[in-house]
């Protein structure tokens, strides 16, 4: 059955995107060339309408028993309302993240999809007690942004969407959780149906309606995958979504470096700086693609490993991740502190 809905999820979503696209024309939702984008033409948005009501259509059918998917639906009715609105009207950051907070209340609330502790590795229990709610927003807030941030070229976000909830759906059937990976999959084909209209050169955009979207079921999905167990396990999640969760934190540091306000917009965000040194528009977005696989397959070896393995691990992927940030110029041409260490002892 579960196969059968996922197939009605990618071919829904391949008819009704052109549909939506013309949709997007005729109210105006499009997206207009400036200094920051990259395309070079008016390109129609609210492409993530055509993921949603794919998802939706598969989740009828799957119609779900489990208590905390109710609540999910109508907390991805409000993110789609938000993106939507700020695909047509384009919103303030502030009524934006009004929208994520009140999806992500909804869940947490309604839903009681918290953290609510975690098994600290060398024995003992840490309860989070009433920082429990504002840190599971913080989460779902988070993760939301962050894939918003990435969707700067054709099929990015769609993209580095969909490995991540292939890891996600993957980690979830070894797991033995089959509302997790059942999910995960129905939003991953409703997508993949997106990406063939959307990967470059792109016929339509998905705006933030998509990346909203997107950015919304993945942390919620991570979120319920991975609670309230060892404190190990719970990195698990963050090294899944490796590539735009450590864009925004570099988009971060690389303010606070060039001593800019942190809601300052830029052209360095990873993708940026992929295309400054040389890399071609469809290169671009394979690389990232290749690295966000990498952060899956780095998930998997991290939840197989033992403590220390785990920690050697994460060592490793951290020394990497800062290699990679200083040879692309993630925070600035300058800032090449490992680099210049071991030009330095030659």
């Amino acid at each position: 059955m579960l196969y059968f809905t996922l197939f009605i999820c990618f071919i829904s979503s391949i008819l009704l995107t052109p549909l939506v696209k013309k949709f997007a024309i005729k109210i105006g939702a499009t997206d207009k060339p400036n200094h920051r984008k990259v395309h070079q033409k008016i390109m129609p948005r609210l492409g993530g309408l055509a993921i949603f009501l794919s998802f939706l259509i598969g989740y009828l059918i799957w119609q779900p028993s489990n208590p905390v998917a109710f609540p999910i639906l109508v907390g991805a009715f409000i993110i789609i309302i938000t993106g939507a609105l700020d695909d047509k009207y384009e919103l303030s950051a502030k009524t934006k993240l009004l929208g994520q907070i009140a999806a992500a209340l909804v869940v947490v609330l309604w839903g009681g999809a918290t953290v609510d502790f975690i098994n600290l590795p060398f024995g003992g229990l840490l309860e989070f007690g009433y920082f429990s709610i504002p840190l599971t927003i913080l989460w779902i807030v988070g993760v939301t942004n962050a894939i918003n941030l990435i969707d700067g070229l054709d099929g990015l976000a769609a993209g580095v969407s969909s490995i991540a909830l292939i890891t996600i759906s993957g980690m979830a059937i070894v797991m033995g959780d089959m509302f997790v990976a059942a999910l995960a999959s129905i939003v991953l084909a409703s997508t993949l149906g997106f990406l063939i209209y959307n990967f470059h050169p792109a016929k339509i955009f998905m705006g933030d309606t998509g990346a909203l979207f997107l950015g919304y079921i993945i942390s919620v999905v991570a979120l319920l995958g991975f609670k309230n167990i060892t404190v190990v396990s719970l990195i698990i999640p963050v090294i899944i979504l490796g590539v735009p969760i450590s864009d925004t934190l570099f988009a971060i540091v690389r303010r606070l470096y060039n001593k800019q306000p942190l809601s300052a917009p830029d052209k360095s965000h990873l993708h940026h700086c992929l295309l400054r040194i040389g890399f071609s528009h469809r290169q671009t977005v394979i690389v990232i693609y290749t690295i966000a696989a990498m952060f899956g397959l780095t998930a998997f070896i991290f939840s197989m490993s033992t403590l220390w393995g785990a920690l050697m691990v994460l060592a490793i992927m951290f020394i990497a991740i800062e290699v990679f940030v200083e040879i692309v110029g993630l925070v600035s041409q300058d800032y090449r502190p490992i680099l210049n260490f071991v030009r330095g002892r030659r």
